[in-house]
């Protein structure tokens, strides 16, 4: 038994990135590194590194599924924005293990 059934069903990368794709107006943002984003992140996704997140700026009401690489950065940035008052913020944990379609920034 994994730790998360202790708390119900944790849902997976692809269910997180289904649902954010079915909510209206949402946006899917990634908090990994500029280095990381650009190396493979879910097409439609916005970056915002955690270490910049102070720097975000949205509507409070906007629906936001955070990812990263595992999970924790995009843990520790939904704590953040909630606490900055975001009321729907939704951690769907890292892409590590994600095989559905990413787009990669060129290199110049």
């Amino acid at each position: 038994m994994g730790l998360f059934s202790l708390f119900g069903h944790q849902p997976s990368f692809a269910e997180g990135i289904e649902k954010a794709q079915q909510t209206p107006g949402s946006m899917l943002l990634d908090v990994r590194t500029k280095e990381e984003y650009e190396a493979g992140h879910v097409p439609g996704s916005v970056l915002c590194p955690l270490q910049q997140l102070h720097l975000f700026r949205a509507d409070k009401q906007t629906p936001l599924f955070v990812y990263c690489a595992s999970g924790v950065r995009s843990s520790r940035a939904v704590a953040y924005l909630k606490k900055q008052g975001f009321t729907q913020v939704t951690n769907i944990g890292g892409i590590a293990g994600w095989s559905g379609p990413v787009e990669k920034e060129e290199r110049t």
